[in-house]
């Protein structure tokens, strides 16, 4: 029988092994190769609009990324939640957008929106921001 502290030893060596064994999750817009800024859309932290064909999105509370709408969607300007959907493993980078989506819910209608491009803003750009655009 394994005393508690043998167990706890064990236990925090498998974690620590299994987190090993996960990829690397980028704790910033750090170029890609390439020159291409990326992100996991798990490390969206908001959102903000001001029209209908493009979303700004904070990621990891520093970085901003414009995404560019192929078609207008209905109030995605004025809502509070919507979600962003990549079908398909892995990040996403600057460039054209494949297989991403917003999907906005307002209380008259559900929709996807189809991303058509995404680009990684530079603090200057985010700076030039209006307020209201600014996640």
């Amino acid at each position: 029988m394994k005393t508690p502290g043998l167990l706890a030893a064990a236990l925090a060596g498998a974690i620590a092994a299994g987190a090993a064994m996960l990829p690397p999750s980028p704790v910033n817009a750090a170029p890609e190769r390439g020159g291409r800024h990326c992100f996991w859309i798990r490390s969206v932290d908001g959102f903000r609009s001001i029209d209908n064909r493009t979303v700004y999105v904070l990621v990891n509370q520093r970085d901003v990324y414009e995404l560019k709408l192929f078609t207008p969607c209905l109030d995605v300007d004025w809502l509070h939640h919507v979600a962003l959907r990549k079908r398909g493993a892995g990040n996403i980078c600057e460039g054209q957008a494949t297989n991403l989506e917003i999907y906005a819910r307002s209380p008259a209608n559900r929709q996807r929106c189809p991303v058509s491009s995404v680009r990684h803003l530079t603090p200057s750009e985010v700076r030039a921001l209006p307020a209201a655009a600014r996640p």
